[in-house]
């Protein structure tokens, strides 16, 4: 008998008896441990935002803002909670704040009114709900919620929406609330610039220094993706103009595996589908969602014209934020780590 095979046998079940000691001190860390799973990203809206035109403390106001609706989010995903409930939450603060270009700090109509949108998708029942220039509500993404929950539409508008989130017994807020003096001069600078050769014109020019919107993606503990969106819309718009914030599909998607929350020139997102077409190439194309979302903003979206940006989360946690604009406020946070907030390129 060849000695050396004895020696083999024993090597080769020392091996397995490491491997097998290996898997069963690691298998329960990962088992009982869900929340490494867990991951949550946000954006505050993309434009023309300069770093030399910002003063530190507009900057640090920014950042403190964007960190707390992270931790705010964090916490309900570390304790279990749904990734419903955490996009709402990161939504509710960032509406509260006049910082961003919705709630509290939406921009003005022509007509000198606040006009705000809101969009709230489930990724694991692809269930969604929408409002579209709701005046009353003091958080719009919270009346989302109410359509997309109790009742049988997706999208609700106008009077019939404010109405709706009456009846809902949403927090509700007068038109005082929602002016703040920033917004209102940006409404005078942009009327000052506005081309009045063309009776009713929507100059782009004028409004591209204000756009802006907040999103926020969430995966939670279940594996449950969720998206939700919400903004003023476009400084100095007129008719009734809707955004591709509420648009399902254009400004906010998700499904099993893939979520996404735009921010930019809305008519371009609203041509190109660009939230669900980002899933699509994903899904169909088998590339991760980072890649398919460099290629609708960096390619498709500027060879047409469109400017702004997104923030994308898979169902394994990979989070990325492209986009064509001098910066986007954006933020991420994976389980107990740290929030990483960035603003510029």
């Amino acid at each position: 008998m060849n000695a050396s095979r004895p020696h083999a046998l024993v090597l080769f079940v020392c091996v397995l008896l490491l491997t097998a000691f290996i898997d069963g001190f690691t298998a329960p860390v990962l088992a009982s441990d869900p929340a490494s799973a867990t991951a949550l990203v946000i954006h505050g809206g993309a434009g023309t935002i300069v770093k030399g035109q910002m003063t530190p403390e507009l900057e640090e106001e920014y950042r403190l803002e964007l960190e707390e609706a992270l931790l705010a989010g964090q916490a309900i995903l570390q304790s279990g909670g749904s990734s419903l409930d955490a996009v709402v939450a990161v939504i509710k603060i960032l509406e509260d704040s006049p910082l961003f270009n919705a709630g509290k700090g939406a921009v003005f109509t022509a007509e000198g009114r606040n006009e705000m949108d809101a969009a709230i998708m489930d990724g694991a029942t692809g269930k969604a709900g929408a409002v579209a220039f709701v005046t009353r509500v003091k958080n719009p993404i919270t009346a989302a919620r109410a359509v997309m929950d109790h009742t049988e539409h997706v999208m609700l508008a106008g009077a019939g929406a404010d109405t709706f989130a009456v009846a809902q017994g949403l927090e509700l807020a007068e038109a005082e609330y929602f002016h703040t003096d920033r917004r209102w001069k940006q409404l005078q600078e942009a009327q000052e610039k506005e081309n009045t050769t063309t009776t009713g014109s929507l100059s782009h020019d004028t409004r591209k220094p204000y756009l802006g919107t907040v999103g926020a993606l969430a995966l939670d503990q279940q594996g449950r993706l969720a998206a939700a969106t919400s903004t003023g819309g476009m400084t100095n718009k007129r008719f009734g103009r809707i955004g591709d914030t509420p648009i399902i599909g254009a400004g906010t998607w998700a499904d099993a595996s893939c979520a996404v929350s735009a921010t930019g020139h809305g008519e371009y997102f609203i041509r190109f589908t660009v939230a669900s077409d980002i899933c699509a190439r994903a899904r169909y194309l088998g590339i991760s969602v980072e890649s398919a979302a460099q290629e609708v903003i960096f390619d498709v979206l500027p060879a047409a014209g469109g400017t702004g940006g997104v923030i994308t989360l898979d169902d394994k946690g990979q989070i990325s934020m492209p986009f064509n604009t001098e910066g986007m406020y954006r933020g991420f946070v994976h389980s107990d780590g740290d929030p990483t907030i960035q603003i510029y390129k």
